[in-house]
């Protein structure tokens, strides 16, 4: 490659964090090698990428242009680095898994008995978490694998495919709350009511709207405060119907449920190996054909 692969990396993260020391940090890199690394890239280039005369360097014209030709280079070099690793057989001792709530586990027991069957020799480890905390699990390297509600972005060093299946998701509350005689209760019923909201870590100061707000990091945390009384939540259908003890009520107000899709993500900077893309492989695939293929 006639560029530096560090160089390209420092460019993306550079211009989508807007700075060269938060690229720096993301990359775990001193901001003298960020910056010597993209004027290295400009120099080969014969371009200015940035703009540096204002308080953070803003990309040019040019570097907007060539930003997209240097991600779909990235991509092509991630679709490589994963290929090979398929190729090469390695197979990783250890497997962290991340998964949201939100995903609806059809066939999925299956699908890990196979799992378990082909890779008998790996620790696996299962985590739950939601939205933001997905993410930071995979960048810090703490899960290898994840599946989380759909974002509308995502960190230029997150990979992400979209999974076949969508999840349902419904208002509950307990059978005694006053919301519970209301089939379809209005927007003004509802906010005059306590909601329960997902919270994540990464997202502590989530929108909050004083008392009539309670917050919890997992959905499972959320159906518990919903079953005891303490407001009405957006649960997971199936959810509910798992884990819920029969104490709770759907309620439909106008645009409820919702179908939501879910996203399988990873780190490009630190990916999973064999076993971890033969997973995503397997969770990938149309659901139809899924089924078929785990009945053999």
């Amino acid at each position: 490659m006639r560029y530096s692969p560090e160089a390209l990396q420092a460019f993306v993260e550079a211009a989508a964090l807007g700075s060269f020391s938060a690229a720096a940090r993301k990359l775990r890199k001193s901001q003298s090698t960020i910056s010597t690394a993209i004027a290295n890239l400009e120099a080969d280039l014969g371009l200015l990428l940035f703009d540096r005369q204002a308080r953070q360097p803003v990309l040019t014209a040019a570097g907007h242009k060539v930003l997209g030709h240097v991600q779909e280079i990235l991509a092509a070099s991630e679709r490589l680095d994963a290929l090979s690793i398929r190729l090469a057989d390695n197979i990783e001792p250890r497997l962290s898994l991340v998964f949201s709530d939100t995903y609806q586990p059809k066939h999925h027991d299956r699908l890990m008995q196979l799992f378990e069957q082909r890779y008998q020799d790996i620790e696996l480890e299962w985590m739950i978490a939601e939205d933001g905390d997905v993410l930071d699990l995979l960048q810090s390297g703490r899960a290898h694998l994840g599946m989380v509600e759909v974002q509308a972005s995502y960190p230029p060093d997150i990979g992400f495919a979209r999974l076949p299946e969508q999840t349902e998701m419904g208002l509950f509350v307990t059978h005694s709350h006053p919301l519970a005689q209301t089939a379809s209760p209005t927007p003004e019923q509802l906010s005059s009511t306590r909601q329960l909201i997902l919270n994540t870590y990464s997202g502590a100061e989530a929108a909050r709207s004083g008392g009539l707000v309670w917050s919890a990091p997992s959905y499972l945390l959320l159906l518990e405060m919903a079953e005891q009384g303490f407001g009405w939540a957006v649960l997971p259908n199936w959810l509910v119907k798992q884990y819920g003890h029969d104490k709770l009520t759907e309620l439909k107000p106008r645009g409820w449920p919702k179908l939501i899709s879910v996203d399988a993500v990873w780190s490009k900077l630190t990916p999973p190996g064999p076993a971890g893309y033969w997973l995503l492989e397997r969770l990938l695939e149309n659901a139809a054909d899924q089924a078929a293929a785990l009945r053999e």
